[in-house]
């Protein structure tokens, strides 16, 4: 039986893994299911924000020269003027908020997130969702860290701050 020009049967595994991922996450819609006062104040304050908060925009604009949406690239840039990072590297470690986009490879972006660990930077893995090496990096990172991480589709934040082991899937 064919819909639209494709088999369902190749549709249908696609579609139950989405909705799954989805009702995942219904719990942390808007912050509710959150029951940690900065990941809460992250979701309300930086994720649910459409416009940029007032402050710098150096984040934002290397962000959208690097191909990344608006939506993402202000969202990130809106979570280092909450957070009060006041420097940022792109695929790099050296900076208080480090952005490693999908573009680097796994070796490197292993070594970026553990450099990053041992100065207790922050770090936005970007496309945790693009294919499958992708998300079993992402499972790796989140299993060998310490402290809280947050996933928004878009991208995976990894604090590593005083803050207790936990994932959030928001």
């Amino acid at each position: 039986m064919k819909i639209v020009g494709h088999p369902i049967s190749f549709r249908l595994p696609g579609r139950v893994s989405e909705l799954r991922n989805r009702l995942s996450r219904v719990r942390y819609f808007r912050g509710h299911g959150v029951h940690s006062p900065f990941v809460y104040d992250i979701v309300r304050s930086v994720f649910m924000r459409d416009d940029l908060l007032p402050g710098r925009r150096d984040l934002y604009e290397a962000l959208l020269t690097a191909g990344v949406s608006r939506r993402r690239a202000v969202q990130l840039q809106n979570l280092m003027i909450h957070c009060g990072y006041t420097t940022f590297g792109l695929n790099r470690a050296d900076a208080e908020f480090c952005v490693a986009t999908c573009g680097l490879p796994r070796p490197a972006t292993l070594a970026l997130v553990r450099a990053a660990a041992e100065a207790g930077h922050t770090v936005a893995l970007m496309s945790p969702y693009d294919g499958c090496e992708r998300q079993a990096l992402c499972g790796q990172i989140i299993a060998g860290h310490a402290s809280t991480t947050v996933d928004n589709r878009g991208y995976l934040l990894i604090f590593n701050n005083h803050l207790p082991k936990q994932h959030f899937r928001i």
